[in-house]
């Protein structure tokens, strides 16, 4: 198999080192608007670098295209990949608001091609027994979840005006595996945030910390934090409370969490750093997944569909917190 792929950033090299593993990868083409970079990486890996981004798609015969350039170019390279009728992997998000992401579904359906988005907390060992607990009922009528996301420090400063808000850039993965793991639809979201930490965030206006509770289709509620400022170290969590029984993802002896009780665990000798140290197994699986796509042995595991419900709850909570109320989803358009 032949895999394009553009973008050779932090996300991008990493997936390309992946796919160069892969048994059933053959061979690699990277593509990037940094042509030079493009070429350190292929360097590295033995993988073959076009010089630009349209000699990608223009002048290798490919049989799949996965997408890691940065969030703006994230819908017209969707649209490429559906022109030339190869099936797409693409990082999260689709576009940065509702109608960019509508115009990309249209493209891929319009073309009968696949697209499978990076929503890679699907493929975290923890998160699916998660939620086969939760559809075998062990847990009974789940009534309470608890996600959160905590980074470690910010990003850089010039990456907060191009990644769409916390909502849309971080608690999008919240929003995503909450819907997955219970079943069930978001309905309401009512939603609030600081920008009280570093000056850069009030300057990009975007927040570092927030929070939504979601009401569920059922009657569960969910609160989702998340913060850009916890200095202890990467800390994704969810908790999942039912009338039955109790159970926590994430919680490990490299949780960055420390117990003040006499009898509680140490604090981590070793905390998580960062998100692809955390999730590196769950990248993996969700590349394996997208080869077997293309290779016809499997179902697509997160299509656009999905990723448009993600981003219609992190609409809804941009929605509450500027108007300062509840939005029920259905104010947010679903096509």
């Amino acid at each position: 198999m032949r895999i394009g792929l553009v973008g050779t950033g932090r996300i991008g090299a990493f997936h390309a080192g992946v796919l160069a593993r892969h048994p059933e990868v053959g061979a690699l083409v990277l593509a990037d608007a940094d042509a030079p970079r493009a070429a350190r990486v292929a360097g590295a890996l033995g993988a073959e670098a076009a010089p630009s981004v349209e000699a990608l798609f223009a002048h290798h015969a490919l049989d799949a295209v996965v997408i890691a350039s940065a969030t703006a170019a994230h819908a017209e390279l969707i649209g490429r990949a559906a022109a030339a009728g190869l099936p797409a992997f693409c990082e999260k998000p689709i576009a940065l608001d509702v109608p960019g992401t509508l115009g990309a579904l249209r493209a891929v359906a319009a073309a009968g091609t696949e697209l499978q988005l990076g929503f890679m907390r699907r493929f975290d060992a923890g998160y699916r027994a998660a939620r086969e607990a939760v559809a075998a009922g062990r847990l009974g009528r789940l009534h309470t979840v608890r996600a959160a996301s905590s980074d470690p420090a910010p990003p850089p400063a010039a990456y907060l005006p191009l990644s769409g808000g916390l909502y849309r850039d971080c608690m999008v993965h919240d929003f995503d595996i909450v819907r997955w793991v219970t079943g069930r639809e978001v309905v309401e979201v009512y939603a609030t945030g600081s920008d009280a930490g570093p000056a850069m965030f009030r300057e990009a206006g975007d927040l570092d910390t927030a929070a939504a509770l979601l009401t569920l289709d059922d009657g569960t509620l969910v609160t989702a934090t998340a913060t850009r400022c916890n200095g202890s170290g990467y800390d994704v969590r969810m908790e999942l409370a039912g009338e039955l029984a109790q159970l926590a993802v994430g919680l490990d002896e490299r949780t960055p969490l420390e117990s003040v009780e006499p009898m509680g665990p140490p604090p981590p000798a070793k905390p998580w750093p960062g998100f692809l140290e955390r999730f590196a197994p769950a990248y993996e699986a969700e590349l394996d997944a997208f080869v077997r796509l293309v290779r016809g042995e499997r179902e697509n595991p997160c299509d656009g569909a999905e990723a448009l419900e993600a981003l219609r709850v992190a609409e809804a909570c941009v929605l509450s917190r500027r108007e300062r109320r509840p939005v029920r989803l259905a104010e947010i358009p679903a096509a």
